[in-house]
């Protein structure tokens, strides 16, 4: 039997695109990513935009019109969510959303994955993991170890991996900010090797460099420019990680050992704040500044568990 057509429906939120894609490599199946990008009316409540192309940029309404239609469409966030249900209403594909697609039609969803500390109603097509799910599975981080050692600085042990995001769109990361970042790092043990992202900022990455320590190494983001962050996140013996990211968040528990959480009060969403306390109530984080005494967990990636589920209800089935 032909292999079901899968699509990703990437839009323009790198940390909801890594999810719909850690899901999607975890089925080992052959799949196409499909670029969305909104216009000026994407913004609009869903109940407006309905199950409907409404919403998208004219090039990305004709890129989804591409044969053969999917059988089956993984996708997050509550934008992608009407364009999700008009490709079921027009091709009857099989719908997997991470996190709450919002009202209204949860119920045209097959498959909706929710971390724990979601407040999404139960119901039969409802699924909860204990993180958010992320393309950091071992075989990943093997091969990104792999690729990169030769590269790394030749810095004492123990390594602690600094993953630093930024701002969001209600909390600016600051250079303040940054330094604290920093001075909360210093009772740990080893090196810091620093990884800032595409929302740090020039002036965050330039307090992180000058309050950096000695034994301390810093990569800054650059657009399209290769980075050692999965490398890290690989060989690192313990993970610092600002809060202000969920993907991150749950990516930094794939290293399996000790993760701490910078989320000061005032760049913490309620969001994030759930998160980050469902992290410690499971064991897999603890904050920044508190206990930093090593411990042990299991990897965390719920990309696994999600693609369980979609074989398990035969969602990739014609």
């Amino acid at each position: 039997m032909e292999s079901a057509a899968i699509w990703v429906l990437a839009d323009d939120r790198p940390g909801n695109v890594s999810q719909a894609l850690g899901v999607a490599e975890a089925l080992d199946q052959p799949f196409t990513v499909k670029t969305i990008r909104y216009n000026a009316l994407g913004k609009l409540h869903n109940a407006l935009r309905s199950a409907s192309r409404f919403g998208l940029e004219r090039w990305s309404r004709k890129g989804i019109e591409a044969k053969p239609p999917p059988s089956l469409v993984i996708a997050a966030g509550r934008r992608t969510a009407p364009l999700a249900r008009w490709l079921k209403r027009r091709y009857g594909s099989r719908l997997v959303q991470l996190m709450d697609p919002g009202w209204p039609g949860r119920d045209r969803f097959d498959l909706i994955a929710a971390p724990l500390h979601d407040a999404l109603p139960d119901a039969p097509n409802v699924v909860r993991t204990p993180g958010a799910c992320h393309r950091a599975t071992p075989a990943l981080l093997a091969a990104e170890a792999a690729r990169w050692t030769e590269r790394l600085p030749d810095l004492p042990r123990p390594w602690t991996l600094v993953s630093v995001g930024g701002s969001t769109a209600h909390k600016s990361f600051t250079a303040a900010d940054a330094r604290a970042l920093i001075e909360g790092c210093r009772d740990l043990p080893g090196s810091l090797l620093v990884v800032t992202s595409r929302r740090t900022g020039a002036e965050a990455e330039a307090a992180l460099a000058e309050a950096l320590p000695e034994n301390g190494w810093l990569f800054p983001w650059r657009d399209r420019a290769e980075s050692p962050y999965l490398a890290l996140l690989a060989l690192a013996d313990q993970v610092v990680v600002t809060g202000d990211s969920m993907s991150m968040c749950c990516e930094a528990c794939a290293n399996g050992g000790p993760v701490f959480v910078f989320a000061p009060g005032h760049l913490t969403e309620q969001k994030h704040a759930a998160l980050h306390q469902a992290l410690y109530g499971q064991g897999y984080a603890r904050p920044l500044g508190g206990d930093h005494a090593p411990w042990r967990h299991e990897p965390l990636n719920a990309s696994d568990m999600v693609a369980e589920q979609i074989l398990r209800r035969g969602l990739l089935t014609h």
